[in-house]
């Protein structure tokens, strides 16, 4: 039986002594540096604090979060089990503190947005077994009315903490810091719990292990070449694996900058900030880039050319711009591929439980419209029908586990250990094109298969267009009609256009259809129609969630509401007689 120098020994521990890891030994590294270098800069607090203040008052919550703690929740932590810390909190300081204090602690942090409603935040409180509610000062309006909702509904009484009231004053000197001379930190040990968006059942708990703090850092980090002068806006959700994996730990584990702006989406703010210079790297979905091109469009490109020039030159200040969730449509990656002289947005495709699975390295060459590059280095990805078909994956940057439910893990993959994604996917060389969800995005129309998101990506084509959502609908002669949700852009409320109803007229399906025409196959064609007004609703995490949607805007009676336009197949002939 083997035994380690540190059997001998009482654990080296005390106020400031870091846990051994390398994520923490590459924290303690930049507190060291001079001058020193800023970690996190938060908009909303109007602060910026560098790596010796941060870990100092990541330390400072530890201690006070671990004095909190029961006794039998310490013996937990000081016999490597597992232990759960639920973190409240928007992107900020506050939210950089917290995370990396419970990470410091030994615990996993389950991170939870402050937008939920108690019963939901109650659900993964209880499901995730949390032991303590750490929470900012925008997060208390949650946390407190939601430790009451514990106490009476379930007799749980959580040890509740504001990160903010901790905060030193005064720097501790680098010197003053020390890492632990015990064992490393157990890299298979639960490290982040990100919830899924439930859209096929309960939200799931995906556990990330511990080297997920600097393993999958350090890939992302090498892949986008991150140094310590880079300089990220980070405007995402921060409880999602985007938000946590792909804009925030690779960049403190590089020596980087995080600057945070938590809230809603404000892009002309975001294009102000472009403009005021200072930053490297940008990462978004694809709302938030066509409504930048919408504003660019429709207040910047009308100012004065030497101003017009300052905001390009905002944009040409990037290293790299990313985009997640899926592919950005072939116009909008055009306007941008022209704003940025010639650079392109790297698209990217990942989840929960997989991390990063495609994206195009900064270096690579540019990858086709609607491609999400090749597989992320290190990944072992298969298609189950050959070069199309659903995303089979397996590589080292993986969830361990769904929370307490061994069956629910086994059954996410297949006998020979890949995870099932449920995404479809056709690949053309390296490069992958991401067909949607199987059990949403495939529709199944007069005997073919049609991918909603190529449907989607020709519709945002088209410049009158904000936002549109393409659904299946049930039909008993065709099996599934083609429903389109359109969202028109602000200064087209009103579909203007000459012809086609003339000037001012609503937009019809058949105007639509015919503008796609060149654009699509006719068996693609949407043959129901509903413009609405404003934006689509989204989940926390920016994703319209069709499952939801889909019903709501087209109920089994839709025949009967006037606000849905229905497609005759019995004039089809007549109509296309006239084209």
């Amino acid at each position: 039986m083997g035994f380690d120098r540190t059997d001998f020994f009482p654990p080296h521990s005390g106020d400031n002594v870091l846990p051994l890891s390398p994520f923490f030994s590459r924290l303690l590294r930049y507190a060291h540096r001079k001058p020193p270098r800023p970690a996190i800069r938060d908009i909303n607090l109007g602060i910026e604090k560098n790596y010796l203040e941060f870990l100092t008052d990541v330390l400072a919550v530890r201690n006070a979060l671990y004095s909190t703690l029961s006794p039998e929740v310490r013996r937990a932590l000081n016999c490597s089990e597992d232990v759960y810390i639920a973190l409240i909190a928007a992107g900020g300081y506050e939210y950089a503190v917290g995370f990396v204090a419970i990470c410091a602690l030994g615990a996993a942090v389950v991170p939870m947005t402050v937008l939920l409603p108690v019963e939901e935040a109650a659900y993964f409180v209880l499901k995730a077994r949390c032991v303590a509610i750490l929470a900012s000062s925008s997060g208390r309006k949650l946390a407190e009315p939601l430790s009451t909702h514990l106490e009476k509904n379930t007799s749980n009484k959580l040890t509740g903490l504001n990160i903010g009231t901790h905060f030193r004053a005064t720097p501790l000197k680098p010197t003053d810091i020390a890492l632990s001379s015990d064992k490393y930190l157990d890299d298979n040990a639960p490290g982040v719990v990100i919830f899924t968006s439930g859209t096929t059942g309960p939200p799931k708990g995906a556990v990330m292990r511990r080297a997920f703090l600097h393993d999958t850092s350090a890939a992302v980090a090498d892949h986008f070449a991150l140094t310590e002068h880079d300089v990220i806006l980070h405007v995402l959700p921060v409880h999602h694996a985007t938000g946590i994996g792909i804009n925030f730990l690779p960049y403190i584990y590089s020596g980087a900058c995080v600057e945070f702006r938590s809230g809603s989406v404000d892009v002309a703010w975001m294009w102000d900030r472009w403009r005021r210079g200072g930053l490297s790297i940008f990462s978004g979905v694809p709302t938030i880039y066509m409504r930048m091109m919408r504003h660019f469009e429709r207040e910047i490109a009308p100012l004065p050319a030497s101003e017009v020039d300052r905001y390009v030159a905002g944009a040409r200040q990037f290293r790299a711009l990313l985009c997640g969730t899926s592919a950005l449509p072939t116009p909008v990656q055009e306007f941008w591929t022209k704003i940025l002289g010639g650079k392109t947005i790297l698209s990217r495709y990942g989840a929960s439980e997989i991390g990063p699975a495609f994206t195009p390295s900064v270096d690579s060459d540019p990858v086709p419209p609607g491609s999400v590059g090749p597989a992320f280095p290190g990944s072992t990805v298969k298609l189950s029908e050959g070069d199309e078909g659903e995303i089979l994956i397996k590589g080292p940057y993986m969830f361990s586990k769904y929370l307490f439910d061994p069956t629910a893990t086994a059954d996410a993959h297949d006998a020979a250990g890949f995870y099932k994604t449920g995404d479809l996917a056709r690949r053309e060389g390296e490069n992958y094109y991401i067909l949607g969800r199987a059990s949403l995005d495939i529709l199944k129309s007069g005997g073919y298969k049609i991918s909603a998101l190529d449907i989607e990506r020709e519709i945002l084509g088209l410049p009158y267009v904000s936002e549109v959502m393409v659904v299946g609908v049930a039909d008993e002669e065709f099996g599934q009609r083609v429903a389109a949700v359109v969202s028109l852009r602000d200064d087209q409320t009103v579909y203007r256009r000459e012809g086609n109803g003339g000037v001012g007229a609503a937009l019809t399906l058949d105007v639509l259809r015919n503008d796609l025409r060149r654009r699509l196959a006719g068996y693609k064609l949407p043959t129901l129609l509903r413009v609405v007004e404003g934006e689509l609703p989204k989940s926390a995490t920016g994703k319209v969630v069709k499952k939801v949607l889909g019903p709501n805007y087209f109920p089994t009676d839709y025949r009967k509401d006037p606000e849905v336009q229905v497609w005759s197949f019995d004039k089809k002939k007549k109509v296309d007689s006239k084209l």
